[in-house]
Order: structure tokens, then C-alpha cells, then sequence
């Protein structure tokens, strides 16, 4: 019986999978025009399920040989005298899988202590012995360290330059996370990743895989119920849609939380909307390894730049540059009717939990009485009270914490972000809604059927004021709710405390708004 599959490359016998070919188009335009391109996506997004499925439609074909090639293992190789010639073992190696003829005459009169040549050398001899043009795909390219990867583009593209007259690989593919320029590689002493990718100008396209259409992850979670007669209902799907956004291991793994821990693969019962939403949950506190991989990119200064602005709702980020080109392509970020906002729900809830850490484990403190019986009144949540326990709070220690952040700008979103959620620990929800230059953060308290929404924005003025107001009254328009919060933030550093704490209520067409001065 085939099973969902969160570890590894997919194939239709094991696993449910979607048809790789539907996935990225024009590949084999590109090879039979003789070009080198990139193919870059997330980490586990089938990148590998994907270059499997094309090599073996290419060698089916029979106008090719096709070779795959790993360099993971040379990611620690750091000397190019060691790290040209590792790459030249793992073609040796893989070729020896590969069914191409004269395999084992590769590299065989390569003086490999020639690292500046070597690699040009073995290739253009291997492709004089062939019949057929040689098509390679080397897999984990951008995983090479600095002069190890600039030595290994800059002898491809020689060869390329020169297979007009020298036999050299016909077309080639370097696929990974990264799109070409992005690889992290000091060039020069003041760069951060390849930028005009100077040693490798060649590439003619780079391509992306795209995330699971709503109607593909129907088909994938239909071929489940097809064989084992269990199925899921309509809501399911589309709040696996909506928290994933079709991300493959997110939906792989959202169905197998379900399917193998919850319900202990018993197939008599119905897949519901509230199991998918357990599932979730378990995904967000548990933090497999592609999540921490992922929450990993947090700390670079590049992904920093872009994130920290999202998080607080400034900024208007150039969508060219390279650092938002980069955390794009890392797969944290999308771009929504032209702003920038989280991959996914369950990446913005990881990524601010990540950031947060610090502040919920002190909060966990018994010291810190803010937990949700505290605020009840009648079944609902005093808001006034809470939100001035969050000021008498800030008031004593924000100074000290927002050093304590690595995202240092934010750290007023952050802080009240980790307070709100410590508080909804107690039982209730709080959606995070985060759009880098809308000038704020959207929040809102779910509690036995009541939302309290609640905007956060920077001080700036009274102007912060008067949009404060305005988007406040927006966001409640969206719940539905009468009644909303405005949390303003004010950095000056000269502002006395007395000027920057107050609470008071703005009425506006029946609504009441009201204005939380941090």
C-alpha cells in the first residue's frame, strides 16, 4: 500500500505522488537547444522526485545520455586542490550507476592534481569516447564552498564557450535552492553570494518549481482515498489549502500526521477539517527537521532584511534585490497582489514562535501572572485589562528585552506577540496576519466564538495616528467585530513614559476603537 512521504524523493510505487513532468515545463526545449540553465526550489519541494522522473523520460527517448550528479558530499570542501577533484569522484561514481557506455574510461588519463583543468579535461574526454550528446544534472550545486564552486563554474563555462570545436557536455542543469546568483559565495571580499554570477554567465533560464494547485492536492489526497476507501472531506482540503498554500511537504506531512499517528491508519474514519487543524498544531510545536532547516535562515543578516521589515509592516522592499530574490527562493516569502507576506500560515506562525522563543520561555515564568483565567469576564476577555497589564509590562522591561532580540526593529511586535501568546496558551487562538509595507501587524484573539482584533503600528505622529484609526476600523470590517484595539508604538527615546502610556476610546459609527499607547 502506498503511503504520503515526508523524506526523500517520491516514486508512484511507494508513494502518492503528483505527476513530476506537470510540475516545471520547457526543460527538454532547453536541452535539445543546448542550453545550461539553473532549476532551483525550496528545500522538499521534489526537486529530486522531479530530475528522476525527466532522467528517465530523457533516456527513454534515446537521444541523450543522461547523467545525475550529487555534490553534497563536497559541501565541506573548502580547498579547491581537494574540492575539483571530489567533484570528478562523485561523476566517477555516479557514472557507474548510469548504464552509459565507456563509464569506466572516465577521468582515466586525468591528472587530478591539475585542479584548475581537471574537471574541463575529464568531461571533453569522456563526451569524445560517446556517441550521443551527454546531458548532466548535478544536483546540490549551490551547496559548494567559494573557490571550490567558482573553479568548478569557471572550467564549465570554458567548456561551454568551446564545444564548438572541443566535444564538451551538450547541455547541463545546476539544480539546488538557490537561483544562480544567490549562491553564497564570496566573489570578492565584500559580497555575500555570486550577485551578476560573473563565473558562470551562461545560464539561459532558471527555472522554479511551482507549490500544489488546490485541485492538485484534491487529486493527491483522492488517490489515498481511492485505495483505501477513506476520505477527506471538502473542508479538509481547503484548510489544508489555505495553511499550506500547497507547499508538497507541508501537505505530505499534514496527511500523514493525520492518517498514521492520529488515527493509527484506521481507514473506517473520515479525514475532518478539526484533524487537520490538530495536525497542524502538532507540526508547529514539534518542528521537524525541514522546518528547523528552514528557521535556520533566520539568523542571516540577507533573510533578516527582508523578514524583520514583514514583521512590522514597513519598509517598501525592492522586489529586485537581491536579498528578497534570495529569501523568495529559500521558499520563507511570497508576494500577494504586489506585498510581501509569509510562504504560508504555518511559516509565519514558525517563524514568529522562532523569533519569539526567548520571550515565551521567561514568560513561562510563575513570576508573570498573565494567563487567561486572569482576563475572563462572563466568558469573554476583558481586552482593556489585558492590554493594560501589557503596558504596565513594557513599561518595566522593554528596555531590557529588545536587546535580547536578533531581530531588534521588530522587537515591539515581537514582544507583544510572545505576551498575546502566552495569554492564549490558555486555551483560544491568535491569527497573525504580516505584509511587508501595509505600516502595520495585523493580530487577532479567537476565544470560545469571539475575535477581538487588534492592530500594531509604529508612532510617527498624529498622521500614525489618523491611519492607525482607519486600518483598526478596516480589520475589525473583517470580523465582523464592533470593537477593535490600536497598539501604537512609540520609540522615541526622549518621550517621557507618562506621554507614551495611555488608554482611550475613539468612537466612530458605532464602532469603538481603542488606542493603546505603548
Amino acid at each position: 500500500m502506498r503511503y504520503f512521504n515526508i523524506a526523500g524523493p517520491c516514486n508512484e510505487a511507494d508513494h502518492y505522488m503528483i505527476e513530476a513532468a506537470t510540475r516545471l515545463k520547457g526543460v527538454e526545449q532547453l536541452i535539445d537547444m543546448r542550453h545550461y540553465f539553473v532549476i532551483h526550489a525550496a528545500r522538499q519541494s521534489g526537486k529530486t522526485t522531479y530530475l528522476q522522473d525527466l532522467i528517465d523520460r530523457l533516456n527513454a527517448d534515446g537521444k541523450y545520455y543522461v547523467l545525475y550528479c550529487s555534490l553534497e558530499s563536497v559541501q565541506y570542501i573548502v580547498d579547491p586542490e581537494k574540492g575539483i577533484p571530489a567533484i570528478i569522484r562523485c561523476l566517477k561514481d555516479d557514472l557507474a550507476y548510469s548504464g552509459i557506455p565507456h563509464r569506466d574510461k572516465f577521468a582515466q588519463n586525468v591528472d587530478l592534481t591539475d585542479y584548475v583543468r581537471g574537471l574541463r579535461a575529464a568531461l571533453t574526454q569522456f563526451c569524445m569516447l560517446l556517441d550521443k550528446p551527454l546531458v548532466v544534472f548535478f544536483d546540490e550545486a549551490d551547496c559548494l564552498s567559494d573557490d571550490t564552486l567558482i573553479l568548478f563554474l569557471r572550467q564549465l563555462r570554458i567548456g561551454y564557450n568551446e564545444r564548438y570545436r572541443v566535444p564538451f557536455v551538450h547541455s547541463l542543469a545546476l539544480v539546488g535552492m538557490r537561483n544562480i546568483r544567490d549562491f553564497k559565495v564570496k566573489v570578492r571580499p565584500d559580497s555575500e553570494s555570486l550577485g551578476s554570477a560573473s563565473p558562470f554567465n551562461i545560464v539561459t533560464e532558471s527555472l522554479t518549481l511551482k507549490n500544489f494547485t488546490k485541485e492538485e492536492i484534491t487529486q493527491l489526497y483522492r488517490q489515498h482515498t481511492d485505495e483505501t476507501g477513506q476520505k477527506f472531506e471538502e473542508n479538509a482540503i481547503e484548510r489544508v489549502w489555505e495553511q499550506t498554500q500547497g507547499q508538497p511537504w507541508l501537505v505530505n506531512a499534514i496527511a500523514r500526521e493525520v492518517i498514521v499517528k492520529m488515527l493509527e491508519s484506521d481507514y473506517t474514519i473520515p479525514i475532518t477539517t478539526n484533524m487537520v487543524e490538530e495536525a497542524i498544531q502538532t507540526i508547529i510545536l514539534n518542528r521537524p527537521t525541514h522546518i528547523d532547516s528552514l528557521l535556520e535562515r533566520l539568523k542571516e543578516d540577507r533573510v533578516r532584511r527582508v523578514i524583520e521589515p514583514m514583521i512590522q509592516g514597513e519598509g517598501d522592499i525592492n522586489k529586485s534585490a537581491d536579498d528578497f530574490l534570495y529569501t523568495r527562493d529559500l521558499g520563507l516569502i511570497r508576494v500577494v497582489n504586489s506585498t510581501i507576506e509569509p510562504a504560508n500560515p504555518i511559516y509565519a506562525e514558525v517563524i514568529i514562535r522562532k523569533l519569539t522563543s526567548f520571550a515565551q520561555e521567561t514568560l513561562q515564568d510563575a513570576k508573570y501572572p498573565y494567563q487567561m483565567p486572569r482576563y475572563l469576564q462572563d466568558g469573554q476577555i476583558d481586552m482593556d485589562y489585558l492590554m493594560r497589564d501589557f503596558q504596565q509590562f513594557w513599561r518595566e522591561n522593554s528596555n531590557i528585552w529588545k536587546k535580547k532580540f536578533d531581530y531588534e526593529e521588530a522587537a515591539p511586535h515581537l514582544i507583544l506577540m510572545a505576551f498575546l501568546q502566552r495569554i492564549i496558551n490558555g486555551g483560544g487562538q491568535l491569527i497573525r496576519e504580516m505584509a511587508a509595507g501595509t505600516g502595520r501587524l495585523d493580530l487577532c484573539i479567537v476565544y470560545e466564538n469571539h475575535k477581538y482584533p487588534i492592530e500594531l503600528k509604529l508612532w510617527r505622529g498624529e498622521k500614525s495616528l489618523a491611519e492607525g484609526l482607519e486600518q483598526t476600523l478596516r480589520y475589525m470590517d473583517t470580523y465582523g467585530s464592533r470593537e477593535g484595539w490600536l497598539a501604537l508604538f512609540n520609540r522615541n527615546a526622549t518621550a517621557q513614559w507618562e506621554d507614551k502610556i495611555f488608554l482611550r476610546k475613539e468612537n466612530v459609527d458605532g464602532k469603538t476603537v481603542t488606542i493603546v499607547g505603548l
